[in-house]
């Protein structure tokens, strides 16, 4: 019992200083995304405190830090304190929770450490390990995060962070259904809901998840950007017409809670991603498939893992200075009129294929997987192509001339026609 205490400890403390440093680092990485997508030089003149030694900016992040640490922590005299304390605290754990069953590779080779310890077996690289419910467990500490933006803007007792607080809660939940959606399909394809079973099994077949549901990964991809509140989806901050959303009173380390907590949140989705859709740390070739490895695949594992998290976190960052922010109708038309339908074609589609595709695939003489690939791509082609002609186009930026009743024209009302009165914007 002690022994597997202390492997918890140490899996705790090195996650802990591995995401902390992650979410510092990653900062100054997109603001040198930015920088280059927008031709122009990032932060790069930062280095070590106290000397000349700049090293490309790298201690851009070690300052600010220490600055949301160090200065005054100013606490507005009309909030709810007791909420406004507890709202960036609740947002931080829940986003450093989600990781106690998120894996960071297979496992390590078992019987180095001292017989003493009685720790012979391999050691598996995540927290909680066993856990057979590890879907359900991200998703209730990802439905506890909305409370601590909801808080956050009701009790800072400020116009502009009530709004804030009131868009979050419409646009978390409104995307939790299809984020739900687009993992059933995954969960009804592999059979169970332990990430470390749906990385095994895609390990095994050879065949990743996203060449048989392309639909799922649109749908939970969308959804988990917008569960980040990651541009195009930031409409509850929106600086240019919030402030600063539902933490526009706070300053310090409680402002830095929430901004590391929005961090860590992009960081889960992209673990996500690549563990539902990416084969995890498979790589054909590389990796293997087998739960016995030695030292270099272990560590090669742990590689694969994080090369294709940092792609996934690359295009995130990429898709933020590249993108405009949506209007907040069409943020809520793309979640219910694309996004859930889209979902429940994809879950519908894995049902009937579960129920009828492994007998079909062998009466036509096609490997299963092949079939299964042919026929996922098609279902996402056919609900695109379903999607675009039945949405309204009213959803999008182009302005549209539409006929309209002159007001000059009802009965009592000698009011002139104004030049721009047939166009209408929508």
């Amino acid at each position: 019992m002690l022994a597997i205490a202390a492997e918890a400890l140490v899996k705790i403390v090195l996650v802990l200083a591995g995401l902390m440093t992650a979410a510092a680092y990653l900062v100054l990485v997109e603001r040198r995304v930015a920088g280059w997508i927008q031709d122009r030089l990032g932060p790069n003149r930062a280095g070590i405190p106290l000397t000349r030694w700049r090293l490309w900016g790298l201690g851009q992040p070690i300052a600010d830090g220490g600055k949301l640490l160090l200065k005054g922590g100013f606490t507005p005299a009309h909030v709810d304190k007791l909420l406004y304390f507890l709202a960036p605290a609740v947002t931080f754990a829940t986003a450093l929770a989600v990781f106690a069953v998120v894996p960071f590779g297979s496992v390590l080779p078992g019987g180095w450490l001292p017989e003493s310890w009685g720790v012979r077996e391999p050691i598996r690289l995540v927290i909680a390990p066993g856990i057979n419910v590890g879907i359900l467990y991200v998703f209730a500490m990802g439905s506890i995060a909305v409370y601590g933006v909801v808080l956050g803007g009701w009790a800072s007792n400020n116009k502009y962070s009530f709004f804030g607080g009131l868009r979050s809660s419409a646009q978390l939940i409104s995307y939790e259904l299809p984020l739900g959606l687009g993992i059933l399909g995954i969960v009804l394809g592999c059979g169970s809901l332990n990430l470390d079973t749906i990385i095994l099994q895609q390990a095994e077949s050879g065949v990743w998840n996203v060449l048989l549901q392309p639909l799922g990964l649109l749908v939970f991809g969308v959804a988990a950007c917008a569960e980040a509140t990651r541009v195009p989806f930031d409409l509850p901050e929106a600086e240019q017409e919030l402030v600063g959303g539902y933490h526009t009173e706070y300053s310090g380390a409680k402002l830095m809670m929430f901004l590391v907590g929005e961090y860590l949140h992009m960081i889960t989705a992209s673990f996500l991603i690549v563990i539902l859709f990416f084969g995890g740390w498979h790589f054909w070739g590389l990796t293997g498939a087998g739960e016995i490895v030695t030292w270099p695949v272990a560590v090669l594992r742990v590689a694969v893992l994080l090369a294709k998290v940092f792609a996934v976190i690359f295009f995130f960052m990429v898709a933020r200075w590249s993108w405009l922010r949506f209007r907040y109708d069409q943020l809520m038309s793309l979640a219910w009129l694309v996004m859930l339908p889209l979902g429940m074609v994809n879950v519908v589609y894995m049902a009937g294929w579960e129920a009828f595709g492994g007998r079909l695939a062998a009466r036509l003489g096609i490997p299963e997987g092949w079939a299964m690939a042919a026929c996922g791509w098609a279902v996402c082609v056919l609900a695109l192509l379903a999607t675009a002609a039945l949405v309204p186009a009213s959803n999008d930026n182009t302005p549209r001339r539409v006929p309209i009743e002159p007001s000059f024209s009802k009965e009592g009302d000698e009011s002139p026609p104004t030049a721009s009165a047939g166009l209408v914007s929508r």
